[in-house]
């Protein structure tokens, strides 16, 4: 069942369309990342699911009830802010009390309700604290358990993390998701942060100029992005310009510079059409430039690759060690694009030197091709 209902959601301020014609669906109990550029619309699609922000067009039902027009402390939306907002002059306890004393609750009520809420965050005995003595990841935990305490039928989550350094906000990231699933909660949770996003959603809404591009899963929305924004968003990948030379019942041969590529075909894209070619720099496989193959054998072992996989000559022109793996950035001149990604885990057989000729393939499966 659909917990959450946006239907043809439009935003204008002055001349610009920052919302434009949204539809959105989320389940019950579900983790849906709004992911987009600075600008995009989805701080303020949060804005208008929360209330404090009213739509020019469009409809927000929740559970059912079309809550368009309600004040927001009538929605029952809880909203986690950027800078969290709490009360500095008020203790942890109070501050998770604040929104259960609005609500007008018997004492005995929000007691139980405040230490529930601070036990489902770890913080039971963190209730006499001042704000000021807690560290940034505490403070966030605060904030959503002020956010839980009240019980809303839906929690927003507006860059949480934002603040926090990579190591504690990478911590926090996994915390988060768990606090909300062990609560049952539905979740909205905007960020800009590709790699947060996929960590934590169920399924990622990716925003570009007030609409959503794609709504999928994070795997899907990683290996098969719908559009050139998402997979140019969306982590990084080796990208040049071709046209279509032929189009089969499965693939098609795309030019690209003095190179032939091949690629599963893509309805709406003629003979003859501009497209982008990209793939995913841990699909290609790098390897030496080989000798001259003289083994019939190794002859035909070579002709079934080519079958089944893109080659490319290329110059390696920059390596760059980030621990886990190694980015190599190549050049080949037969295709006259800018530089190839290829990622390379710590345990390569094969790690080449900068100015090192090698070859590069990729399985045709993994090439995607765009309208240009």
């Amino acid at each position: 069942m659909s917990a959450l209902v946006l239907n043809e959601i439009g935003k204008r301020y002055s001349t610009h369309q920052v919302v434009d014609g949204l539809n959105l669906q989320v389940d019950s109990g579900e983790f849906v990342s709004l992911l987009g550029p600075s600008g995009c619309g989805k701080t303020t699609l949060l804005r208008i699911i929360s209330g404090l922000t009213h739509c020019d067009t469009g409809q927000v039902l929740l559970d059912g009830k079309d809550i368009t027009t309600l004040a927001p402390h009538k929605r029952g939306v809880g909203v986690v802010f950027q800078n969290y907002a709490l009360f500095p002059h008020l203790s942890v306890y109070e501050n998770i009390a604040f929104g259960l004393k609005a609500k007008k609750l018997d004492p005995g009520s929000i007691d139980t309700q405040v230490k529930q809420a601070l036990l489902s965050v770890q913080m039971g005995h963190f209730g006499d604290r001042s704000i000021s003595e807690l560290s940034g990841g505490q403070q966030q935990r605060i904030a959503v358990a002020r956010a839980l305490a009240t019980k809303p039928r839906l929690i927003l989550l507006d860059e949480p993390l934002s603040a926090l350094d990579r190591k504690l906000r990478e911590t926090m990231q996994i915390e988060l998701k768990h606090i909300l699933r062990d609560a049952g909660m539905t979740a909205i949770f905007v960020t800009h942060d590709q790699e947060e996003a996929l960590v934590m959603s169920d399924r990622i809404a990716v925003m570009n100029k007030g609409c959503i591009e794609q709504l999928d899963l994070p795997a899907r929305v990683y290996s098969q992005p719908e559009t050139q924004f998402v997979l140019n968003f969306v982590g990084l990948s080796a990208q040049w310009q071709g046209k279509i030379q032929s189009i089969g019942q499965t693939h098609m041969v795309v030019r690209a510079g003095e190179a032939v590529l091949r690629c599963p075909s893509r309805p709406g894209l003629p003979v003859d059409a501009d497209v982008l070619i990209g793939v995913r720099p841990e699909r290609i496989q790098l390897r030496p430039t080989k000798s001259v193959t003289v083994s019939a054998e190794s002859q035909a072992a070579q002709f079934a690759s080519k079958q089944t996989h893109n080659h490319l000559s290329v110059t390696v022109r920059d390596m760059v060690f980030r621990g886990s793996n190694t980015i190599c950035y190549l050049e080949a001149n037969s295709v006259g694009a800018g530089p190839i990604v290829v990622e390379l885990s710590a345990n390569a057989s094969f790690t080449p030197s900068t100015g090192e000729g090698v070859e590069i393939s990729w399985a045709v499966q993994d090439t995607l091709a765009f309208p240009a």
